[in-house]
């Protein structure tokens, strides 16, 4: 088993993106498993436990229906702030094979540096790290 960690911020089309990668890998149907993470605000955390869970962000609803829609399995995970120490935290806890992280589009010149969490991620993760782009509906 392949494991993967996709954490998604709130664009929808970044979190479609990643969903995208990972469901058009060989054996992604048999052979992977995809942990869906995002990082909760400091208010999302202290909020009543009935509703601060991870399942009610949106875009990880959607990459997990995407997913699901494509026969990958998936697990849900809470991320902790700061976003990039909780992406490093949770890879290391399901041990996983692979990362892959979502982009925004940047000038030619901002093409030169990532968003500071997918920067941090690449520098310091002991995993794979795969930025992948946007895709639309």
């Amino acid at each position: 088993m392949y494991t993967i960690l996709l954490p998604v911020d709130a664009d929808e089309d970044r979190a479609r993106g990643q969903a995208a990668f990972v469901a058009e890998l060989p054996s992604a149907d048999t052979d992977v498993t995809a942990i869906v993470t995002h990082a909760l605000t400091k208010e999302e955390t202290e909020a009543p436990e009935e509703i601060r869970s991870v399942e009610r962000i949106s875009t990880v609803k959607l990459v997990r229906d995407y997913l699901q829609d494509h026969d990958v399995a998936v697990e849900l995970a809470e991320g902790t702030q700061p976003p990039a120490d909780g992406i490093i935290d949770l890879a290391e806890e399901f041990d996983v094979d692979q990362i892959v992280m979502g982009s925004r589009k940047r000038s030619p010149t901002g093409k030169a540096v990532f968003g500071s969490v997918s920067q941090q991620v690449l520098l310091e993760a002991d995993d794979p790290v795969t930025v992948v782009g946007s895709r639309a509906e």
